[in-house]
C-alpha cells in the first residue's frame, strides 16, 4: 500500500508539472514562450496607455512569442543612453523604438538587424511585406547616411498649433489662430494684456525638433553636408523671437513639457505648439473649445516641419529572438493595430493602407477634426536633423542646455547658437 501510495504521489506530481508547462502556448518545442523586451519611449498621456493594449492583445493572441514592454523616460535621448548602458553590460531588448534625430547615431553604435533580414530568412510569406504595405519616401525615413534600411517607421507626426478658441474670443482675436510666427507674438501679446493668460508654449521635452521646424521655416538649416549650420541670419533671427516672447514679453512660458501641456489644458495658456501625438491627451481633457491648426510659418517662406515620431528596430542577436521580433513588429503593422495606434497618440500612420480602410481609420478621421492640421501639412515634412558619428548624443545634449541658457536670458542668441555650432561642429570633426 505504501508504494502504492507513493506511485501515485508521483505520478499526481508529474501531472502537476505537466500542466504547468502547458500553461501558455508552445513556441520553441518545449512548451515556453519567446520572451523579448520591446523598449518605447511612450509615456502614459502620449501613447503609453495604447503601448500595454497593443502588447496585451499581442500576447493573448500569439502561441509563440511574450512582449515584454519597457518604458524609458527622456524620450529618445533617454532611450539611447539607457541601450548604451545595456550594450556595455553585453545586454539587449529585441525591438527599440529609435527616434529619427539619432538614426545615424544608432546606426553608427549599436547592433542590429535589417528587418527585410529576418523576413528573408524566416518568414517567405511576409517577402513582400513593406514593398506593399509602404510608400517608398516613407521608407526612406529609416535608411541611414549610407542608404542602409536601419527599421521600419512606425510613429510620423508634424508640430502643430493647439489653440483655445475661447481664450482667443475673449481676446478679440480670429477664433481660427495665427497662421504666422510674426502673428503668434502679435496674438501672445494681445492674449496677456486681455485676458492675464500666457499667449504661447512650445514643447521642451530632450530633444530640438520643435525648434527645428521654427528654425527652418525661416530658411536656416539645422544641418548641412555633415555640419551643424543653424547659426546663421535666419536661425537667430527665429530664435530671437522665441526668445523675446519669454523673456521681454512674458507671454510665452519656459517650463518642462508635462507642465507645459498641462498649462495648455487647464487654460494657463492659450496656444501650445507640440506633436500631433499630444491629440488624443488634449483632447480628453481639455475643458474648452480647443482645436489644432496648422503650422505656423514664416511670412513669405515656406514652411520645414522634421518628421516626428520613430521607427522600430531589430536589435535582437539571437536567431530566435530576431523572429519573435518580426512577429510582435508584424503584428503592430496591421491595420487594426496601426489604427488603433493612431487613435491612442495622434501619430500619422506610415503604412500607406490605413487612413481609407473600413478597419482602419476611415470612419475615425471623418469624425475627428484635429488630425486634419497634421495630414494636411504632410507636404512640408523634412528629415528630423540627425548628427553623425559618435557625437549625436552629445550634440544633442548641447542644444539642450542652450535652450535653456537663451530662454532662462543668460545668454544672447547670437552668441550662444555661433558658440554651440562651433562646439558642435569640433566633436563632428
Amino acid at each position: 500500500m505504501k508504494r502504492y501510495l507513493q506511485a501515485l504521489s508521483i505520478l499526481a506530481l508529474i501531472i502537476f508539472l505537466a500542466a504547468c508547462n502547458s500553461e501558455g502556448s508552445a513556441s520553441t518545442g518545449n512548451g515556453e514562450k519567446t520572451v523579448i523586451e520591446y523598449w518605447h519611449v511612450n509615456a502614459e498621456t502620449q501613447g503609453g496607455k495604447t503601448v500595454t493594449q497593443l502588447v496585451e492583445d499581442f500576447n493573448q493572441q500569439s502561441d509563440t512569442v511574450e512582449v515584454v514592454a519597457k518604458y524609458n523616460p527622456d524620450m529618445y535621448k533617454g532611450l539611447m543612453q539607457n541601450l548604451q548602458a545595456e550594450a556595455a553590460a553585453g545586454n539587449s531588448p529585441a525591438v527599440v523604438q529609435v527616434g529619427w534625430s539619432f538614426l545615424n547615431y544608432f546606426s553608427d553604435n549599436f547592433h542590429y538587424v535589417s528587418p527585410q533580414t529576418v523576413i528573408d530568412e524566416h518568414f517567405p510569406d511576409d517577402k513582400t511585406f513593406l514593398q506593399d504595405k509602404f510608400l517608398p519616401n516613407v521608407m526612406d525615413l529609416a535608411k541611414n547616411g549610407d542608404g542602409e534600411q536601419v527599421g521600419i517607421p512606425y510613429s510620423l507626426s508634424s508640430p502643430v498649433l493647439y489653440i483655445n478658441r475661447d481664450l482667443l474670443r475673449e481676446a478679440g482675436l480670429d477664433e481660427n489662430g495665427p497662421k504666422t510666427w510674426e502673428e503668434v507674438k502679435e496674438f501672445s501679446e494681445v492674449i496677456k494684456e486681455k485676458t492675464g493668460k500666457y499667449g504661447f508654449y512650445m514643447q521642451e521635452p530632450a530633444d530640438n525638433w520643435a525648434t527645428q521646424a521654427l528654425l527652418e521655416s525661416n530658411g536656416a538649416r539645422f544641418i548641412t553636408d555633415g555640419k551643424a549650420t543653424f547659426a546663421s541670419d535666419e536661425g537667430i533671427e527665429a530664435y530671437q523671437l522665441l526668445r523675446d516672447m519669454v523673456v521681454e514679453d512674458e507671454t510665452a512660458l519656459h517650463i518642462g513639457w508635462d507642465q507645459g501641456i498641462q498649462s495648455f489644458i487647464d487654460g494657463s495658456v492659450a496656444m501650445a505648439y507640440t506633436t500631433i501625438a499630444q491629440r488624443s491627451n488634449i483632447q480628453s481633457n481639455a475643458q474648452f473649445d480647443a482645436a489644432a491648426v496648422r503650422s505656423p510659418g514664416w511670412e513669405g517662406k515656406d514652411v520645414r516641419l522634421p518628421a516626428g515620431g520613430a521607427m522600430l528596430s531589430i536589435t535582437a542577436e539571437e536567431e530566435d529572438q530576431q523572429k519573435a521580433a518580426w512577429e510582435f513588429m508584424r503584428y503592430l503593422y496591421s491595420v487594426e493595430s496601426m489604427a488603433e495606434w493612431t487613435k491612442g497618440t495622434g501619430y500619422v500612420p506610415p503604412r500607406n493602407d490605413v487612413a481609407e480602410a473600413e478597419n482602419g481609420l476611415k470612419t475615425f478621421l471623418e469624425e475627428n477634426e484635429m488630425m486634419s492640421a497634421a495630414i494636411e501639412q504632410m507636404d512640408g515634412v523634412v528629415p528630423w536633423a540627425s548628427f553623425p558619428g559618435d557625437s549625436g548624443l552629445e550634440a544633442e545634449q548641447l542644444l539642450l542646455d542652450l535652450r535653456d541658457q537663451i530662454l532662462g536670458g543668460s545668454i544672447s542668441v547670437e552668441e550662444g547658437l555661433k558658440s554651440t555650432e562651433e562646439e558642435i561642429n569640433e566633436l563632428l570633426q
